[in-house]
């Protein structure tokens, strides 16, 4: 079964191998039984179905995330179920994914016309006459 990600790309289940690990945190003495946190593993760095662009900037964006053979490790931990941590898992590496789909927005460096820098010297030089007008000065 595939993950959708986006329109035109989606993710087989078969790329992802999740695995089961204990857990801290709510669960009373079953914590201590139980495997109940997922951890997630996806080899982005070999991934057929990542186009190269997605692939680099997701390695970009996973930062700590990814290991140096470009594998991605989530774990996650946050209920107290295997199935919900498993969906909670795969929910964040889609997130992750489509967040190195979305094309950042190329800017253009401008600099402050001349305009722009003059009534910025006028408001330095106004606010400098305030602030001098203010120390008292006596005359003896």
């Amino acid at each position: 079964m595939a993950i959708p990600i986006l329109p035109a790309l989606s993710l087989p289940e078969s790329e992802l191998e999740v695995s089961y690990i204990l857990a801290s945190g709510p669960g009373g003495q079953n914590v201590n039984k139980v495997a109940t946190a997922a951890q997630l593993r996806f080899d982005a760095a070999r991934s057929p179905s990542l186009p190269e662009r997605i692939r680099v900037r997701l390695l970009e964006l996973a930062g700590t995330r990814a290991t140096r053979e470009g594998i991605i490790v989530i774990t996650a931990r946050r209920f107290r179920t295997q199935i919900r941590n498993r969906e909670d898992a795969i929910e964040r590496l889609v997130a992750l994914i489509r967040e190195a789909a979305h094309r950042p927005a190329f800017r253009v460096a401008t600099r402050p016309g001349r305009a722009a820098r003059q009534r910025r010297l006028d408001g330095k030089a106004h606010r400098a006459s305030i602030k001098r007008t203010r120390s008292a000065r006596f005359e003896d």
